[in-house]
């Protein structure tokens, strides 16, 4: 017959899991504690196996470190400042987490980018999406994040997935003028459990915000298709990707 293992081990051996997972990410304890809006107390101890931890806990803790996306069937996203993650070459994820994260130290910098780039396992990976539809601002493409070779291979990166069957990726050029998407960032994430299981995604610097009531999702999958709307077709869009990306050329 074999032994049970100790509670208090099993506690110890899964907050050391989590507290790995929070390395991973680059993410220190009170970043945790702020997106859960718990205290960085709680972490701690949940960490070092001095707290009994529930499934709700794990299940929030996971929520923040490996996100919906994984479980994903399909995404729609629109960004106003970057290229979507799931698209971000090495060097300019790096450029991001550098630029937008001033005080980051190099070791947590690489563990953030190594993250990000595991993401896109879903569109090389088996556990492909469904489908990626991005939408982007053209200050996307103009804003030199890392200099201009990193800018080049970025965009062309960008014409290379964008030739793939389930990626559609389309501009909002700045001769449109204002639109509904300068108020701010949002993705729409399907799950194939059911019709209606749509996911309204804010990332934030401290914090994400998720939204599931039916009127917020109408609302922003009306905001999305205002988007689509205002962007040039596939087509037209990867024409400008690539005429800017004639500018960036070493």
């Amino acid at each position: 017959m074999s032994a049970s293992i100790n509670p208090t081990v099993r506690r110890r051996r899964l907050g050391a899991e989590l507290r790995r997972l929070r390395e991973t990410l680059g993410m220190t304890a009170e970043e945790v504690a702020g997106r859960l809006m718990v205290s960085q107390s709680k972490i701690s101890r949940l960490e070092n196996g001095r707290r009994s931890i529930s499934q709700r806990d794990v299940r929030d803790l996971c929520d923040v470190y490996i996100g919906l996306e994984a479980e994903a069937s399909s995404i729609r996203a629109y960004e106003s400042s970057f290229v979507p993650g799931l698209l971000q070459t090495q060097a300019y994820a790096e450029a991001v987490v550098l630029g937008t994260q001033p005080d980051t130290d190099a070791t947590a910098v690489s563990r953030r980018v190594e993250v990000r780039l595991k993401r896109q396992s879903r569109i090389y990976g088996e556990n492909q999406l469904g489908s990626l539809w991005a939408v982007i601002d053209e200050a996307v493409l103009r804003r030199e994040v890392g200099g201009p070779e990193v800018m080049y291979r970025q965009l062309n990166q960008l014409l290379d997935l964008s030739a793939r069957s389930n990626i559609n990726l389309q501009v909002i050029p700045f001769s449109h003028g204002a639109h509904p998407g300068m108020t701010g960032t949002f993705s729409l994430m399907e799950f194939p459990e059911s019709a209606d299981s749509t996911v309204v995604y804010f990332e934030g610097v401290t914090s994400d915000l998720y939204l599931e009531k039916d009127a917020d999702v109408r609302r922003y999958t009306g905001l999305y298709d205002h988007l689509r709307a205002a962007a040039l077709s596939v087509a037209e869009s990867r024409s400008l990707i690539a005429k800017i990306a004639e500018g960036y050329q070493p």
